[in-house]
């Protein structure tokens, strides 16, 4: 068994929370972003949205209920005053329309519409150390930022290059590729590739494409990590 980290936040470190969506955000969170953010002075704790609670008072991990039950938590964490701010990481694909500004985002483009709900839950809430994040359309849409790596990166998959690609060249961004059921980024992978598996396959493409290369192709994901590394 490998030796066990006995590192700690110091009183100098940052304390982040970072409210995801499920056990995919959570590793991402951990394998990716813990890592970098510790190089720049700043400790994150991946909080996993509680989806409900079983008769025996185990809770289950994953997934969104609707908005009341988001804000509960998400005060819950900003109660922490020694936390130096709450951040999410929520898939704007599938949002619940009770989220502010869900229902009926203004915008013209996608990032416009992901900024304006954003904004209606820093308004809502109401805390100037909440950072509110939607992951554009969602996750699997930050593994397009390199149509090799998600190829190389699903076993038996080395001949899917070309056809990633297609879907790639389609957008600007990889967070433009949008979120209706039938063409949402991980449906798209699921057509091509029917045995994908989000916990499986998604964090492990996305180590192998890294975060530079994802910043580099996804301006509101770049956007959102400048703010965190200026905390």
């Amino acid at each position: 068994m490998g030796k066990k980290s006995s590192w700690r936040p110091s009183l100098k470190v940052k304390k982040l929370f970072i409210f995801v969506e499920g056990q995919t955000e959570e590793k991402f969170s951990k394998e990716l972003l813990l890592p970098y953010l510790r190089s720049k002075g700043i400790f994150l704790q991946p909080i996993i949205s509680t989806t409900k609670v079983v008769k025996d008072g185990k809770n289950f991990k994953g997934g969104l209920g609707p908005y009341p039950k988001t804000k509960k938590e998400l005060c819950n964490l900003l109660k922490d005053k020694s936390a130096r701010a709450v951040s999410t990481m929520l898939d704007y694909y599938g949002l619940p329309k009770s989220f502010p500004g869900r229902s009926n985002p203004e915008g013209q483009t996608c990032f416009d519409r992901a900024k304006f709900v954003e904004q209606s839950m820093l308004a809502d809430l109401n805390d100037e150390r909440f950072i509110p994040f939607l992951t554009l359309h969602e996750f699997e849409g930050l593994l397009f930022s390199s149509p090799a790596d998600m190829a190389a990166g699903l076993p038996g998959g080395q001949n899917l290059e070309a056809q990633f690609k297609l879907i790639r060249q389609q957008f600007e961004s990889p967070e433009e590729i949008n979120d209706q059921p039938s063409t949402a980024p991980h449906q798209r992978i699921l057509n091509i590739y029917p045995t994908y598996q989000k916990p499986t396959f998604g964090v492990a493409i996305a180590s192998r494409i890294g975060l530079e290369k994802i910043r580099e192709q996804c301006p509101h994901f770049s956007g959102w990590l400048t703010t965190l590394e200026q905390l």
